[in-house]
């Protein structure tokens, strides 16, 4: 059997099917041929078994699990990946065609690494299609605020060289990208708006549980402190675009804390343990707009107060 050029990486949870079968036609109306695609439906453990569905559909891997989370659903499709390249796609999702195909040509006729898109909400699918030029992916974690969400690009399935994803956790992508690009030599950065995303109302950023948000926070803190362990051991270049990316998490985590906790003591409890890993305070660039003002505000009495007050008359 020939090797598929794209592995599509499909992960479900008690979904309706016609969300399902939306996704999974959008696959299936590429322009690529029977032999140059894999679609592989991980079914996180639902209630119901998918196998009636499917049966109906073209031939794709259908793999049941127990549920044991989005981590540990993609981890597994990796492992039946045969596809030089791979993509990740939420099962109530889909692919836009005309974008996605342009996302293809650089897959075709360029080699890259990985290929980055946008993903949107919006019906209105702008197809002014950009031709970057490649970039290795320090350089572009370097001068770029990353898109992390691991279903907005397609890459190389060889430059993963062992990494996954790390189960129990939340905000996976935070991690899991970071790394990826860094292994990356020849990166696109498209303005396809290749993915459409649905806003979903039970989404980890609509809960807000007391417990889970105490939760979201350690993980965040947890991926904070793993990039930066990574880019002290990392060469010159590696590190300081990982430097860059653990900067905007922590200027990322603060906010969090503030939006979700509304608490000025908290905020204060999270700067001094961020102090304690030499993370606070911010590093003194001007990554973006957004990132030094918030730095400097963060760094006084009175600013942390402010930040308090803005954020909380927004809610």
């Amino acid at each position: 059997m020939s090797k598929p050029l794209v592995s599509f990486i499909v992960t479900t949870y008690n979904l309706p099917v016609t969300l399902l079968e939306e996704c999974l036609n959008s696959i299936l109306s590429l322009s690529l041929r029977e032999d140059e695609r894999e679609i592989i439906l991980i079914d996180d453990g639902s209630d119901k078994s998918l196998i009636d569905f499917l049966s109906k559909r073209d031939a794709l891997i259908y793999i049941r699990q127990n549920n044991q989370g989005l981590s540990v659903a993609r981890n597994n499709g990796l492992l039946w990946a045969k596809g030089e390249y791979v993509q990740f796609v939420d099962g109530d999702d889909y692919l836009v065609t005309a974008s996605y195909e342009h996302c293809l040509d650089f897959v075709r006729y360029d080699h890259p690494d990985m290929v980055l898109f946008h993903m949107t909400s919006s019906n209105c699918i702008e197809t002014a299609f950009s031709a970057p030029h490649p970039v290795s992916g320090w350089e572009y974690m370097t001068d770029n605020n990353i898109r992390a969400a691991a279903c907005g690009y397609i890459f190389r399935k060889e430059v993963l060289d062992g990494l996954k994803f790390t189960p129990g956790i939340y905000h996976e992508d935070e991690e899991f990208t970071p790394q990826l690009l860094l292994r990356c030599a020849r990166v696109f950065d498209t303005n396809a708006q290749a993915y459409f995303y649905r806003q979903r109302t039970g989404s980890i950023t609509h809960n807000f549980d007391k417990a889970f948000i105490g939760k979201r926070l350690e993980d965040i803190l947890y991926i904070i402190d793993h990039l930066q362990c990574i880019a002290r051991q990392s060469s010159i270049q590696n590190k300081v675009a990982l430097e860059r990316r653990v900067a905007q998490l922590t200027m990322d985590y603060l906010y969090h804390i503030i939006v979700l906790t509304q608490n000025r003591q908290k905020l204060d409890e999270a700067i001094e343990v961020l102090k304690e890993k030499d993370l606070y305070p911010l590093p003194d660039h001007q990554y973006t707009r957004k990132y030094t003002l918030f730095r400097k505000l963060i760094s006084s009495h009175w600013g942390r107060q402010l930040l308090i007050m803005s954020l909380k008359a927004k809610q």
